[in-house]
Order: C-alpha cells, then structure tokens, then sequence
C-alpha cells in the first residue's frame, strides 16, 4: 500500500482539510499516476456536502485528474512510466454487460465504479484525485496529447466529455446551427468544440455580461435570456442545444427555438424536477434529451480532438490551501472558468 497525502470532506458541513490516504498495491492492470492538476468541478461540491444524497465520509473529491505514469502493472502494454495520462469520472465498470461491451460504460447496467464516492470491486471506498497518487486499472486511463498544457486538460476529463458526446452524437458541424446554455465551466468547452467541429454556434446566457469572452471562445452569436425577445428574435432558430447549467428552466420556452426535427441535450443536472408539455415536441417533432460523460473511447477521442484543435479549458490554477475559497466562489460564479488545483502544493 502507497501512503499519499490528500485534501477531504469529513461531513456535509466542515471544510475540506489535509489528510493521508492508502492507494492500493499496482496489480497485473493497474497503472500508478503522479497527478499533476485536478480541477474542480461542481459536482465534487454537490457529493461532499450530500446534496445528491448522502456521501460516506471521509471523502477525497476529484474526476478531472491529469498526470504523469509512476508506474504501470507488468500486464499493462498502453502505457509507460512517463507518458502523460487522464482518469476521468469513472475508474471501473462490469465490463460484461451491453452498454459495456459497445464502450459505454458510463451507462453499465451493473453501475460503473466512479472515480470517487463509489464502493469498488475490492469493497473500499473510491477516492479521487485531491491526492498527489492514484491507482486506476489502466482500461479507464487515456492518453493527454502533448497539444494540451496538463492544467488545460484536466477539466476535459469531464466538462469536455460531458460537452463533446452529445455534440458528436448529434451531428454538431457544418450547416449546422448549435446552441449552448449558459457559458460557464461546462459551456466554454462546449463552445469551444462546437465551433471546432465547424457548427455555427450561439451562446444563450442569462446576461451579456460574458459576451465578450463568448465570442473570443468561438462563438458566432450571443444572446441574453433574460430578453423575452431573444426567444421571439430565435423562434426555431436551431437544430441543437445542449443545456450546462443546473437551474430551474422554462423547458417550452426553450424547445421553442428548436428547428424541426431539432434536440435539446441536458448535461446540467439540476436538483429540482423539470417539467414541459408534449406539445412542445410533437408540433414539431423535437427531441429533449440527457446525456452522461462519455465511455472510454469516446473520451480519448475527445483528447485527440481537442489536440488536434488546440483546445483547453479556460482555467485558474490555486493551491491546496485554497480549496474551500475556490468552492465559495464557484457557488458565487465567479471563476473563469474551471479552478484546478495544483497538486505539488499537497506534498
């Protein structure tokens, strides 16, 4: 067992604070990563104060998680003390069922292990990457192109493949009119990849406040919602919109700029059920829709992607110390656009 130093929830209430954590043994399939960066997420805010039910503490956060091999498991043959590698949200699957075996396992039919806050194969609690180490069999590690700054590609790990997999699966790119909902830490991925895949892209915020960045991230238009005429001005303007944001939204409202035949993707997932009235699709033949993260190789061909395209995420980069400001001020809105911690401060 590998003795690592870490940052932890120990309940809903008190502030994340150091600690030590075991990692695991290197097995036959394992690789051991030195982590480098890993960003924040709002999810790891929402799991260690059990806003999605009640965690088990103490928890380690962390799903976006960048760094080095240490070491790899003598059966490993993809990687090599060294290269430069990812862990995402999830670290195991069954590997057996339908949904596995079409390389989605995001959606096992048995539940897939997440990176932390899941009970393993081995019955321990997952940890995740507010450590200096990890230990991920290495089906469920991907390779970081030397295109990417590690700081810049940590938060692909989720916000990118949350962002890229609907895009990809709904056609995103040339001829193609795409909206994205809200321009924060998931929607400057989005609308940088969009723009990437050469769709014509609209960034659709509740204020022009951001307008500026929006434009300069690859965006062709943007738009306040909080301008009843932007719905009017953009009736059945699009043939997608993928929705990041958590809040509360008028649904119909929304499904109404959709084109025939268009769909609205949910990636936000916000805690209060969302309603809509049938009309609003079947007058048009509209789709509304979720997705979730990506499978495996979905998401290193994102990485090679946004590699091949130059595109990180916008990120602040703090120190250990300063998880728990980084955290209010996520809730505050105000970052710009994904913190990432930098993990030599926790050694």
């Amino acid at each position: 067992m590998l003795t690592v130093n870490a940052y932890a929830a120990t309940s809903a209430t008190d502030p994340l604070t150091p600690t030590t954590i075991e990692r695991r043994d290197v097995g036959p399939h394992d690789v051991l990563i030195e982590i480098k960066y890993t960003g924040i997420c709002h999810s790891d805010i929402h799991h260690v104060r059990s806003e999605w039910g009640e965690a088990t503490y103490p928890v380690v956060p962390g799903h976006e998680i960048a760094g080095v091999v240490a070491e790899v498991g003598p059966e490993v043959t993809a990687y090599v003390a060294g290269d430069r590698v990812g862990v995402g949200c999830m670290v195991d699957s069954c590997r057996e069922c339908a949904n596995c075996r079409t390389g989605r396992e995001q959606y096992c039919l048995k539940g897939n292990t997440l990176t932390y806050g899941s009970i393993g194969k081995d019955g321990t609690l997952t940890q995740g990457g507010y450590s200096t180490h990890v230990v991920v069999n290495d089906d469920f590690v991907v390779k970081i192109p030397d295109a990417i700054a590690l700081e810049e590609a940590a938060p692909l790990l989720c916000a990118g493949i949350t962002t890229y997999s609907p895009l990809a699966r709904w056609g995103a790119g040339p001829g193609k009119k795409v909206a994205v909902v809200g321009l924060g830490g998931l929607g400057h991925v989005a609308v940088k990849i969009a723009h990437a895949m050469g769709a014509e892209v609209t960034v659709l915020s509740q204020s022009l406040k951001k307008m500026d960045d929006g434009l300069r991230l690859g965006a062709d238009h943007y738009h306040a919602t909080s301008d009843p005429e932007t719905f009017q001005t953009l009736a059945g303007a699009f043939d997608l919109i993928v929705n990041t944001v958590s809040a509360v939204l008028d649904l119909d409202a929304y499904l109404g700029l959709l084109a025939v035949d268009g769909a609205m993707v949910n990636v936000g997932a916000p805690a209060e059920p969302l309603s809509l009235s049938v009309f609003s699709l079947i007058m048009q033949g509209r789709s509304y829709a979720g997705s979730l993260i990506g499978g495996m190789g979905e998401t290193q061909e994102m990485l090679d992607f946004c590699g091949e395209h130059g595109i990180g995420a916008e990120v602040e980069v703090i120190r250990a110390e300063k998880i728990n400001e980084a955290y209010e001020r996520v809730l505050a809105s105000d970052v710009r656009y994904r913190f990432v911690i930098d993990v030599s401060t926790l050694r």
